[in-house]
């Protein structure tokens, strides 16, 4: 096993770590696009269920039973307008947890140990430029 004396590297200037952030990008997972509100009832007019349920308000009709049919279509338009507010809601609530879950590292910029968001962490490899 090596001891590396910590207190002896100098590690990369601040400057370079920022010309390298931005030639390389962030130190980062990259993140799934936000649907719109329109991608999201798209996806749940898609399902198979309310396709069931639109389909069975429309027998309703056929069969000339309209107050029924109106009922179930404005149930199963309700219940789409609860699911996409609530998927809204959960990619919101994914995003602000990715922010606060940012692990943070300890590095060495212009000689100093300093603490950093995970995100911007470079290397000072030659072989990883």
């Amino acid at each position: 096993m090596h001891n590396i004396d910590v207190d002896a590297l100098t590690g990369i200037t601040t400057n370079e770590a920022q010309e390298k952030l931005k030639r390389n990008g962030y130190n980062e997972l990259p993140s799934s696009k936000k649907r719109s509100i329109f991608q999201i009832a798209l996806s749940v007019i898609k399902e198979p269920i309310f396709l069931l349920l639109v389909a069975s308000g429309s027998v309703y009709f056929i069969l000339g039973e309209v107050t029924e049919g109106l009922v179930l279509l404005s149930f199963v338009f309700v219940v789409m307008g609860i699911t996409i507010f609530q998927e809204r809601k959960t990619e919101n609530a994914l995003d602000a947890l990715k922010n606060l879950s940012s692990p943070r590292a300890l590095v060495i910029r212009d000689g100093k140990q300093i603490r950093v968001p995970g995100r911007e962490v470079v290397t000072d490899e030659p072989w990883a430029n």
